[in-house]
């Protein structure tokens, strides 16, 4: 239970290897075969900004595992320009027009509003599309490289979100 609330590996190694690691539980659990899709250099990101990618990532495995009758789910986050970018897919029975609609207006949903304001933080944005053959979670976020002056002799400097 405490691994859920926070996983030591989020600490230690990143947030990778702390996907994988929930990825892999949530499979057994669910029976829901989860593809991740995390570039091997990507490099560390600022403490919070990793915990909130993972809370979105879990957020969004509970949805389809509760709502989407989707058998698979896909994981990607890739990065270019200062942004990255997670996407979480399903293949479920997606989203019906009026709920959408109402998340979109509303913010509706406690999971997807909870969601949004973790990412409002990192001055990100996330957006839900959905239809029949699935749907698809989609956070955006503005990262900024750290000031080569600022960065220490002995290794690699994590990558700062933009506040």
């Amino acid at each position: 239970m405490s691994y859920l609330l926070y996983p030591p590996l989020l600490d230690e190694v990143g947030l990778r290897s702390a996907l994988a690691e929930y990825v892999h539980g949530f499979g057994q659990r669910s029976r829901i075969q989860v593809d991740l899709d995390v570039p091997a250099d990507l490099k560390r990101l600022d403490r919070d900004l990793e915990l909130c990618l993972f809370r979105v990532v879990q957020e969004c495995l509970t949805n389809i595992h509760r709502h989407s009758e989707s058998k698979t789910a896909t994981i990607r986050i890739t990065f270019a320009d200062a942004l990255l970018t997670l996407e979480v897919r399903d293949q479920g029975k997606g989203i019906s027009a009026d709920r959408l609609a109402e998340i979109h207006a509303k913010g509706a949903g406690v999971g997807v509003r909870g969601m949004r304001e973790r990412i409002r933080h990192f001055s990100g944005d996330l957006t839900v599309n959905s239809d029949n053959l699935g749907t698809t979670v989609r956070v955006i976020v503005p990262l900024q490289p750290p000031e080569s002056a600022s960065q220490p002799e002995s290794g690699a400097q994590p990558i700062q979100a933009v506040a």
